[in-house]
């Protein structure tokens, strides 16, 4: 793609040792569409994270049929977010992640352009909403000092709402994050992958630890079939709303997720009344 700037199939996202099932699924989707009779390469663009924590990752549950049909099945309309599809068994800061999505408009004097963002969230750090430690008030935050016992707790803004209840697991900084990023302006393939880098900063703001074992990526594409690509010095709108869609959109995958059980291990839902108690303690 890179080399291209070109996407040739369905973006799919699974998890870690479901990449070779859906490489073959999108390929086999793809030389099948009317015209393809004579396509003989396909460049198959297949996202993933590791959801091993909650998922049977080594039971391979992910089967052609089920890439094939996710395909199939996709629709316009509002994408339905939280632990779903190859968010189902995600994780992200100790709580529940999955898919979350946001976008943003932009104004007349900036042409109106959409841009939209997708993020399957699998990541960790210390969660930070709006620019308030949500993190360390909740008591679950990657590098958290462990309880000794017999020792006192060292004093932090995490001290009382740690008292609610105990922490059942601690949550480590890796994991990955994928990012999609849809824009109907009409960019070029440059263009394209500093936007998708913009997307990739928005973690950031989450609190994310960009850590060792995270690999976080962003594909950005655009809708637009006809017109002239935007000057380099029009881009500073998009790279904004790319900002702000990739912040949010990770919120949503949170703030939508459920509580599972799966694997041996419980992974809770983030409690939103704490987290709305939180955010207005911050002014937020």
């Amino acid at each position: 793609m890179d080399e291209l700037g070109t996407i040739e199939s369905p973006i799919v996202l699974t998890n870690t040792l479901s990449v070779g099932t859906a490489v073959e699924s999108v390929v086999a989707w793809t030389i099948a569409q009317a015209g393809n009779d004579d396509v003989r390469s396909v460049n198959a663009l297949v996202g993933e994270t590791n959801d091993g924590g909650l998922n049977d990752i080594r039971g391979l549950h992910v089967r052609r049929e089920h890439v094939l049909a996710a395909i199939r099945d996709a629709v316009d309309g509002p994408v339905v977010e939280g632990g779903v599809g190859a968010g189902a068994g995600t994780q992200a800061f100790g709580w529940k992640g999955g898919i979350g999505t946001s976008s943003r408009r932009l104004p007349a004097r900036y042409q109106e352009h959409t841009l939209g963002v997708l993020v399957q969230s699998n990541y960790g750090g210390v969660l930070t909403i709006d620019g308030a430690p949500v993190g360390k008030e909740l008591g679950r935050y990657a590098f958290r000092e462990p309880e000794v016992a017999g020792l006192p707790r060292r004093s932090g803004p995490a001290d009382s709402a740690a008292e609610a209840g105990p922490e059942p697991h601690a949550p480590g900084p890796d994991g990955s994050c994928m990012i999609v990023v849809a824009t109907d302006a009409p960019l070029t393939a440059r263009d394209l992958k500093r936007l998708a880098a913009r997307a990739v900063f928005g973690l950031a703001r989450t609190g994310s630890s960009y850590s060792n074992g995270s690999g976080d990526f962003a594909i950005a594409f655009s809708t637009a079939r006809t017109g002239t690509p935007l000057p380099t010095d029009a881009l500073s709108p998009l790279f904004q709303a790319a900002l702000e869609t990739t912040e949010e959109a990770v919120y949503n995958s949170l703030l939508r997720a459920t509580t599972v059980t799966s694997n041996g291990r419980t992974v809770d839902a983030i409690p939103v009344d704490r987290l709305r108690d939180i955010l207005k303690k911050y002014g937020r």
